[in-house]
């Protein structure tokens, strides 16, 4: 965003309010209005309960900062916002894992494909270290945090598989655990409370928080005003804004009510606007990713992306249309979803039942989530390709030549149409039954957000750290960006949520 929008944004807030709570309270830039009283006082607050919040308490705690100085803030009426109901699955580069599979990868491979995939526009400071912590990062949440893992995947745009799923297949599997274990050390987030003001002082250092506790989402004015002093700082890790439509389209005018999102209903931004009401930097606002692998057979972020990311490079994807292949399957996500909605109507990804059975089902996708989309019509099953040509309307003679084709790169291992990377092991789709998605995107991440240094503090429109302050995961900007890699989130979540911990700590 440049001076001249904010300026613009800030003389405009009332505009979004209706989607933000936060609009409900005037602040201006700086104010060093504290409260006559607290009403409490914390260490640490961390405002978020997903990967990047979840991370920060725990560091702390493992840092020696006493369960009672550790506080977590969560304004929905559950706990894991995005995190819990994302893929399961965190990008690592050169794990044990891999090892076993004979894959070769790197820290190096990992920070390149990042900047790749980023067009050029990732801050190369916060790329770097995601790469370099990833594999450390894993480790510890596997051996620390005991999430169990299950298999190594493949997601479009990385040069190999190197996406760690969990046993659970969803991002339960992360945030269940971390919450168990911060339970366990009698740390528990504090539902139902909304932030409606960072608080500074006269040396614009943050020092706490004005909020509601009893908020109920929907009913903005809800809840009783509390304040919150924070000794050690404040991280916000109340993720991104991809269900505020109003506030996604002052950034990109063409991501409208049309599209729906892969978000739960509160990752509304608010705190992004909270930060900026204190004179925050935000940075690649207008980069907001859409998913390529949803289904318009279904709501929300569903089963259709479980499917789809393991069955590229094993079946063709396809417009119906035509009947043509129109992109490279396991090209990076903004590549795909671009296509798609060029195409203007929803397209299609097959593949035999052999690779559904033996390179899917188990690995990527349960049993029982495999016979949900079966059966909430989500996947569709055809015998043979003439069947799933009359049920989509599709010509079927050219499906027939570009499953020809494909077929042929497949034995070649070779695509010298779109480039598609192929995998040892894969079958033919030469016989039925053949399994089908349909796809339609849906704005899935922000990549844009608050400007963050290595150390995870939020930089200031001067391009000054604010002291006391700090952020992490989607509500950051410049770790991605024009385009984030699949699984690379979490890790980045995960490892600035720990890294804003452990400067805080050190900080105060």
């Amino acid at each position: 965003m440049t001076n001249q929008s904010r300026r613009q944004f800030l003389k405009t807030g009332a505009l979004f309010g209706a989607a933000s709570a936060a609009a409900a309270v005037a602040s201006p830039a700086f104010s060093a209005q504290q409260p006559q009283k607290w009403d409490e006082t914390t260490g640490l607050l961390i405002i978020g309960t997903g990967f990047a919040g979840l991370g920060a308490a725990l560091e702390a705690h493992y840092l020696g900062l006493k369960s009672e100085e550790i506080t977590i803030l969560e304004k929905m009426p559950t706990a894991g916002g995005n995190s819990i109901i994302n893929g399961g699955a965190i990008a690592a580069a050169g794990t044990d894992m891999q090892a076993k599979e004979g894959i070769k990868d790197s820290a190096d491979l990992l920070y390149a494909d990042i900047l790749k995939a980023g067009g050029g526009l990732c801050h190369p400071s916060l790329a770097r270290r995601i790469a370099d912590e990833s594999v450390s990062n894993y480790e510890w949440l596997r051996d620390e945090i005991g999430v169990e893992f299950k298999a190594v995947t493949y997601h479009g745009g990385h040069s190999v598989k190197r996406s760690h799923a969990v046993k659970a297949n969803s991002g339960s599997g992360f945030v269940l655990p971390m919450l168990a274990k911060l339970k366990s050390f009698g740390i528990e987030p504090r539902l139902r409370v909304i932030v409606d003001q960072i608080i500074v002082d006269e040396n614009k250092a943050v020092v706490g928080v004005k909020a509601r506790t009893g908020y109920r989402f929907g009913k903005e004015q809800s809840g009783k005003p509390v304040y919150i002093r924070a000794t050690k700082g404040v991280v916000i890790a109340a993720g991104g804004f991809a269900q505020n439509v109003k506030y996604r389209m002052s950034q990109d005018p063409r991501l409208n009510e049309k599209f729906t999102s892969t978000n739960h209903r509160g990752a509304t931004g608010e705190m992004i606007m909270e930060a900026q009401e204190i004179g925050a930097n935000t940075v690649q606002m207008d980069w907001i990713q859409l998913g390529p692998w949803t289904s318009p057979d279904e709501q929300g972020f569903g089963v259709a992306p479980l499917f789809v990311e393991s069955a590229v490079g094993l079946g063709p994807m396809i417009d119906p249309a035509t009947g043509k292949r129109f992109i490279k399957e396991t090209g990076n996500r903004k590549v795909r979803a671009d296509a798609i909605v060029a195409i203007g109507h929803p397209c299609l990804i097959y593949t035999t039942e052999e690779n559904v059975m033996k390179q899917i089902v188990g690995k990527n996708m349960t049993q029982k989530l495999f016979e949900h989309a079966l059966n909430s019509n989500v996947l569709r099953k055809f015998n043979t390709l003439k069947e799933m040509a009359d049920f989509y309307k599709i010509p079927y003679a050219q499906l027939e030549e570009t499953n020809k084709k494909f077929n042929g790169y497949m034995t070649a291992m070779k695509d010298p149409e779109f480039d598609c990377m192929f995998f040892k092991g894969a079958a033919l789709n030469d016989k039925g039954p053949y399994y089908v998605c349909r796809l339609w995107p849906r704005v899935h991440h922000c990549m844009g957000g608050l400007e963050i240094n290595n150390n995870a503090q939020v930089m200031s429109i001067r391009g000054e750290p604010i002291k006391g302050l700090y952020a992490a995961g989607e509500a950051t900007g410049g770790v991605h960006g024009m385009d984030r890699l699949g699984t690379v989130a979490v890790a980045d979540c995960i490892i600035f949520g720990r890294v804003a911990a452990r400067h805080a700590l050190k900080a105060k």
